[in-house]
């Protein structure tokens, strides 16, 4: 239960009687920044939009969403959370087989099984420091995968595609009749964004469909607001036909409207992960018997090459100094070698890096 999914503060608190508001939380990927407080001030001041019932076709949020991503409006579809888009997307390739980039976010697997499609995983190799490897992915990618997902920057390595292979990819699964759902959950932390972002893609291929939410750079996940944008018409009427009327409410939509147009705040999120990000990769690239794999997200996975000790055993010491990390362990392909914190403030980063320092040397 403990190592399953990162930022459950409630499991926590219950299992180690730490009440969750003492813990430094490392393992939920969430801004450290947290929910701007221009937002907060601007909603304090706006809850009769509680009294109304949203637009249904939530045209400003679209339009928000469209001035910040730079896709165009007749391509994006908002939802209650990622989760709704992500079920709808699957169900709509109705692909008989699903291959997953791994090591993944088991969401993906999850749906694809309700969905009724059978899936495997494509794995990114350890020796290629988790890199995509696109003429072997190519080669997987064969006629008979209905459907193709893969995280960008991909959670948990960190390890982000650009946008040139994405589209040598695209090409290639076009030809198949495949479609290509992307997680870009974690893209918006990427120092090279313009490089790596599959929206500018989205126009040229119809088999796309790229996904994003609020809950980790907005630091929002208990707005439940996620968005989708593709030029696909089948996915596009279907979500239309099957949606729940109003499936985001009032204050998520008018949340979302501020967040995306709120570039201070952007701005401030890209400048200290950036920074944190290089400053811990490069004190844990002087620490003994640690591997440190290049991440362009807000969090970092390491290994240890070590036998005196795993990644259970690191996550259970650090707890009781209330110190959450993510045993990274319960992730395909990964064994208990291997953890993964998130970028927090620069004084947390710092004492989380002595405390593994002190551990593992």
């Amino acid at each position: 239960m403990m190592h399953q999914h990162g930022g459950d503060l409630d499991a926590i608190q219950k299992k180690y009687n730490i009440p969750k508001k003492e813990i430094i939380d490392f393992s939920g990927n969430i801004n450290p920044l947290g929910f701007p407080d221009s937002v907060k001030q601007i909603l304090a001041q706006n809850l009769d939009v509680l009294s109304v019932y949203p637009d249904k076709n939530y045209t400003a949020l679209r339009t928000a969403i469209g001035n910040y991503t730079g896709a165009d409006l007749e391509h994006i579809v908002v939802g209650n959370g990622s989760t709704e888009l992500i079920s709808t997307f699957i169900k709509t390739s109705n692909a008989k087989k699903t291959l997953i980039l791994g090591p993944a976010y088991s969401e993906y697997q999850r749906e694809a099984e309700l969905c009724g499609s059978s899936y495997e995983y494509f794995a990114l190799q350890e020796q290629e420091q988790f890199f995509i490897n696109v003429p072997n992915l190519l080669s997987a990618l064969t006629p008979e995968i209905g459907l193709f997902i893969l995280c960008n920057p991909n959670n948990p390595t960190g390890t982000v595609a650009t946008t040139a292979q994405l589209e040598q990819i695209l090409q290639h699964c076009q030809k198949n009749n495949t479609a290509v759902m992307i997680d870009e959950t974690y893209m918006e932390f990427c120092d090279n964004l313009e490089q790596c972002c599959a929206i500018p893609l989205v126009k040229k291929f119809d088999n796309l469909f790229v996904i994003r939410g609020t809950s980790k750079f907005f630091a929002a996940p208990g707005l439940r607001l996620g968005y989708g944008i593709s030029s696909n018409q089948a996915f596009l009427q279907t979500l239309k036909e099957h949606q729940d009327p109003w499936s985001v409410n009032s204050i998520a939509a008018f949340a979302g409207e501020l967040l995306f147009s709120d570039k201070p705040f952007i701005k401030q999120t890209q400048t200290l992960i950036s920074t944190e990000r290089k400053r811990c990769t490069e004190l844990l690239q002087n620490l003994k018997h640690i591997t440190v794999y290049p991440s362009s997200s807000n969090f970092i996975l390491l290994k240890l090459n070590t036998d005196k000790i795993d990644a259970h055993k690191i996550f259970e010491t650090l707890i009781q100094k209330k110190l959450l990390i993510r045993d990274a362990s319960s992730f395909t392909f990964l064994d208990d070698t291997f953890l993964r914190f998130c970028i927090r403030m620069p004084e947390h980063n710092t004492t989380l890096l002595n405390e593994l320092k002190a551990l593992i040397e």
